[in-house]
């Protein structure tokens, strides 16, 4: 039985990962604040013997007896991670230090979640993990691209001047079960809009293209990473190789959910990624892994849940 701290254990993607551990056998922490996570998503979790939770902000020092350290916190989504912009760069830089710190203290492994946002609005499509991108530093997404990449940064320094064992994955857009009403995110818009016979939003014509890997997958993706040889410290793309516009996305969830709801358009924010595409190449090989859930069952399994909650 392994020890493994999740910080950011509460949100969408750190409650299905700590799951998924204590499935596997393993002694769960989770760390949350509750900024954007919830604690009605660990609530099952903690009838587990194994799960335990602690409370504290990750910009805050903290230590970790623990044999691996998956560092999820951060706000994930534009309208999150916009409204408190200084937070959220803190909290990818200063999580990252001292989620390093923790790691080093007790010799953890150590897994960030970077995100595909690194290589901001890509000039090349599929995005490798060789494409150094294409950010605005100064921009209003600046905040969560340039943290994530400072986050990164910092995993690497300490990896060569420290010898620790590290893993980046620069993950896709993640949708399922958990998501919030109010995270802001496009998947979880649009089937709430469409549930409640709302107009569904869409920004500019809707031709911009994003790739949607269910959260099962993106789960199973991490575990497979941090279980990886220590040469290998990625970073590593995880997400789903087929992309789809805006608009298509819409119209799916329109048919799916037998919502009259229209769709309208409104301005494009700025610094908005035009094609969103991974070349998961380097998963394939590294971690004999690929995405095994279709975005219709994806997104048929995310309505029905959306569907016990509104």
């Amino acid at each position: 039985m392994k020890r493994i701290l999740v910080t950011g254990g509460a949100g969408f993607i750190g409650s299905h990962l700590c799951r998924k551990l204590l499935d596997a056998g393993d002694e769960v922490v989770c760390m949350d604040n509750f900024y954007t996570g919830r604690r009605e998503n660990i609530a099952e979790l903690r009838a587990d013997k194994h799960f335990s939770f602690i409370e504290h902000d990750v910009t805050e020092p903290y230590t970790a007896n623990a044999d691996e350290i998956y560092n999820l916190a951060c706000p994930a989504s534009p309208v999150w991670y916009q409204k408190e912009p200084v937070k959220t760069f803190m909290t990818n830089i200063l999580g990252a230090k001292n989620a390093l710190d923790a790691a080093r203290q007790c010799g953890a492994k150590l897994l960030l979640s970077s995100t595909s946002e690194v290589y901001g609005d890509a000039k090349e499509s599929p995005q490798k993990e060789t494409y150094w991108g294409n950010v605005n530093p100064v921009g209003i997404r600046a905040c969560y691209d340039e943290g994530k990449r400072g986050a990164e940064t910092l995993f690497f320094d300490y990896h060569r001047q420290y010898g620790m064992d590290i893993k980046v994955a620069r993950i896709f857009n993640t949708y399922g079960e958990r998501m919030a009403h109010n995270d802001g995110r496009v998947v979880s818009n649009f089937i709430v809009q469409a549930l409640c016979g709302e107009p569904i939003t869409v920004y500019g014509d809707g031709s911009q293209t994003r790739s949607f890997c269910y959260a099962s997958d993106t789960v199973d993706a991490l575990v497979r990473l941090m279980a990886a040889d220590k040469s290998e410290t990625g970073p590593v793309n995880i997400g789903n190789p087929v992309e789809i516009t805006i608009r298509e996305l819409a119209e799916r969830i329109i048919a799916l959910t037998e919502s009259r709801s229209q769709i309208i358009e409104k301005p494009l924010p700025a610094d908005d990624p035009k094609r969103r595409r991974p070349c998961i190449e380097k998963a394939k090989a590294l971690l004999c892994w690929k995405p095994l859930v279709t975005l219709e069952e994806g997104l048929r399994r995310t309505i029905t849940y959306f569907q016990g909650t509104i």
